[in-house]
């Protein structure tokens, strides 16, 4: 089939207004009077609070509320455990526990710097580990009173939120079958979204009932529903908007401030009120991305094959379950990496902790996964003295294979491994050597790496898309993607200009979202826009398509059979002379006498996922996503031997998406996604105290990635197509981000000549690992 839109860079809908200043966020939009929320938040991870006193607060000019003291219903998505503002104890530092609307920021801060709080601190739980330890302390004492979903798994009296185990196989038999094994631990800190736009929403409950929210989201129609389902509000009466969000890596995909929002609207007789987080804000009070301590055991038999894994992963989930729960199953579910495992036992847990709570990351827990299971790779890869590159082509998983939850895979579900592998030898000229000496102080050193991912979300998770026309025959595209940055709406405007072969620009994309008049996506999380939306985008195509033949029959008295829609015409297949322009039939048509036929035409197209399945409680078989995207990645370091410093020089990852939708789009959105890799890799983590508190919360001390210190990006595509995704294509806006721990991580541990097992890859790291090697050789 030749395409005529599809693979090629078409400039984003959104781009012009993005470049000039005119694109406006949640932020910039105003009601006149907007009154303004600032939370108090707690300055310790874990304490009782034994008093609020808020009468020098009340005193400011312009307050109108203080929500403080009072106990609010229980939210939370898995376990219904988190209070929207804390009542009896907090639980992590940055926690609310009180809330000041007043009519200015200004009013509303200085009444809230005024509030005293009298804490008694409790003891912390500062790791997974520690959470998982018999007698820790308890973060939630009454965890078997909580509501939860029926495929969540605490355990009272621990810290344990969920359990999620992977059976697969016959373990005696696989470890009887291996001749060398290795087993090794890691871990590291939760760490933060950095997106540039922090987050923000306001709410207003008009008189007549209606709930309007504006919130930077990635989750508007989820906001919807729980807001409902909390407070026992009329879903029907709750309008949700989202315009353009600047960024969100998931950090979005939680319901908070929007939950704060609609409290303070309430509690001021329904006034808008917006609540806007500075950064340190975002950084301590809202959702993080999630730490892990992890152990995994792989064996080998002298060919290389591997026979066994054994992983225990313990997840930070932080104080609430949250998103945490569904990262931890995901982690679970993909526990091998894609690799051909035949005999698995993993157990997945989600710890509580006095962290601030976990929601997904761009990679939804396989970057951090991943590292663990690269790192070891590698380690086998020594003692077996076999090629590590070799070793990954050997177990890579293929066509024929089973997966963790026992899905057999095929060409078209899992792509091919193998190829992007061999891509990545080559573009990172991984024969020529992977170690050169520059001096006796430089030495520049390669690392490799692999992933893969499905998208372990709803079974039941909806699409929909509607197209109406306009009378000159251009198109309005309805979608309830949020556009986040990664142009998935300007890439559905590409399909449908490429189903009804039309001229991209006639197609008229809205960005805003609103709960009201769009059609439902579930999340625009888990690189599922592209394919869910881009299934009920073809489905509401071919609806227009139906009906403009059924029109253009009758005025041109040809069979439907018969008749072509393209170029803005719908005319003989054999006789392309006899047609007519779909301007003059896509609100029905007049004949010269005044009679009329048709009507507006409205496509509809709507897409839900099929055969998933929930995993097995005691097993873990189940089918948790539609398809797997699988990648390799490179990466080459120049080391300094001295002072443990390195300088990032190439990054390599090259990914089997299915088709190139559009070529620099995924570029960019590979790229970007590699550099937040390598910072999460190299330098992002929060430190905590003793206390649980964040020690680095500003972007002085909390450093991503800066312009200028980035490597040399390589990257390449491997096209096998997925036969039910649109056009072909799987998701590809996570999986440039999701080896780089690993690769990096491979470099330096060959570089220092000592293994590296903790992110950050910080020269002190590297400096400690190397200090304990002299004294265990002692």
């Amino acid at each position: 089939m030749i395409l005529e839109v599809i693979g090629k860079s078409v400039i984003r809908k959104e781009a012009l207004d993005k470049v000039s200043g005119r694109a406006k966020y949640t932020h910039d939009y105003h009601s006149n009077p907007m009154l303004s929320g600032k939370m108090v938040i707690s300055p310790y991870g874990h304490a009782k609070i034994v008093k609020i006193d808020t009468s020098e607060a009340w005193k400011i000019n312009g307050v109108r509320a203080i929500l403080a003291g009072k106990e609010y219903p229980l939210t939370g998505e898995a376990i219904r455990d988190r209070p929207p503002i804390a009542f009896d104890k907090v639980r992590y530092h940055g926690e609310t526990v009180a809330l000041v609307v007043a009519d200015s920021p200004a009013q509303a801060k200085i009444a809230a710097d005024l509030i005293k709080v009298q804490y008694e601190l409790l003891p912390v739980v500062n790791s997974p580990s520690q959470a998982f330890e018999k007698g820790a302390p308890l973060v939630h004492e009454n965890l078997r009173k909580y509501k939860k979903e029926d495929d969540s798994h605490p355990v009272p009296d621990t810290n344990i939120a969920t359990h999620i185990k992977i059976r697969k196989g016959n373990m005696d038999k696989g470890w009887a079958e291996t001749s060398t094994v290795v087993e090794a631990s890691y871990s590291f800190s939760p760490s933060d979204h950095a997106a540039m736009e922090t987050r923000c929403a306001s709410a207003e409950i008009m008189p007549y009932g209606n709930i309007f929210i504006t919130t930077s989201s990635q989750a508007p129609f989820m906001v919807k529903r729980l807001i409902a389902d909390y407070f026992g509000e009329d879903m029907g009466k709750i309008i949700v908007r989202t315009p353009l969000v600047g960024g969100a890596y998931g950090g979005k995909a939680a319901v908070q401030l929007e939950v704060l929002a609609y409290l303070a609207s309430k509690a001021v007789g329904g006034k808008p009120v917006e609540i806007f987080n500075t950064r340190e804000e975002d950084i301590l009070t809202s959702p993080c991305h999630i730490g892990l301590d992890a152990k995994i055991k792989l064996g080998a038999d002298s060919s290389g094959k591997i026979k066994a894994a054994e992983i225990r992963f313990l997840w930070d989930g932080g104080a609430y379950s949250d998103k945490a729960i569904d990262l931890t199953r995901a982690g679970a579910s993909d526990c091998t990496g894609p690799y051909n495992i035949p005999n698995v036992w993993c157990d997945s847990y989600c710890m509580y902790t006095n962290h601030p709570y976990a929601a997904p990351y761009r990679g939804f827990s396989h970057a951090e996964l991943s590292f663990a299971i690269e790192r070891t790779f590698d380690l086998l890869a020594l003692k077996l003295k076999m090629d590590p590159l070799k070793l990954r082509h050997i177990n890579a998983i293929k066509p024929g294979d089973t997966t963790p939850t026992r899905v057999r895979l095929n060409k078209s579900n899992v792509g091919n491994l193998q190829k992007c592998i061999e891509r990545v030898r080559d573009l990172i000229k991984w024969d020529e050597g992977t170690i050169k000496e520059v001096n006796e102080r430089f030495v520049r050193v390669k690392g490799v790496s692999c992933s893969w991912k499905t998208s372990t979300i709803d079974p039941n998770a909806p699409s929909g898309v509607i197209l109406t026309f306009n009378r000159d025959g251009s198109i309005n595209l309805l979608s309830g993607v949020i556009e986040i940055g990664t142009g998935t709406k300007t890439v559905l405007a590409q399909m449908l200009a490429e189903r009804l072969k039309m001229n991209v620009d006639k197609i008229h994309v809205r960005m805003e979202v609103d709960t009201q008049t769009t059609p439902e996506h579930w999340k625009t999380v888990a690189s599922r826009g592209t394919f869910m939306a881009g299934r009920a985008l073809l489905d509401a195509a071919d609806d227009v398509i139906r009906q403009l033949k059924g029109i253009a029959s009758t005025v041109l008295r040809a069979p439907t059979e018969d008749l072509v829609v393209a170029h803005s015409r719908v005319f003989l297949r054999d006789d392309p002379s006899i047609g007519i322009p779909i301007k003059d039939i896509c609100y029905g048509y007049q004949y010269p006498n005044g009679n009329s036929i048709g009507g507006q035409i409205i496509g509809r197209g709507n897409y839900i996922l099929r055969h998933l399945t929930h995993l097995d409680p005691e097993t873990g078989a189940g089918k948790p996503g539609p398809e797997w995207t699988v990648a390799a990645y490179g990466v080459e370091i120049e080391f300094d031997k001295r002072d443990y410093t390195y300088r990032l020089l190439k990054a390599c990852t090259v990914v089997d998406l299915g088709r190139v939708l559009n070529e620099k789009a995924a570029l960019g959105q590979v790229m970007g996604a590699m550099s937040m890799g390598l910072a999460f890799a190299g330098r992002e983590t929060f430190y905590f105290d003793e206390q649980g508190r964040v020690l680095n919360p500003q972007l002085r001390t909390y450093r991503p990635l800066r312009y200028g210190e980035n490597p040399e990006y390589l990257v390449g595509f491997v096209e096998t197509p997925l036969l039910d995704g649109p056009y072909g294509a799987r998701g590809v806006g996570e999986h440039g981000l999701m080896g780089m721990p690993g690769a990096l991580g491979n470099a330096l541990s060959t570089a220092a000549g000592v293994s590296l097992h903790h992110l950050p890859l910080i020269p002190e790291l590297i400096w400690k690992a190397k200090e304990a090697q002299k004294n265990a050789s002692l």
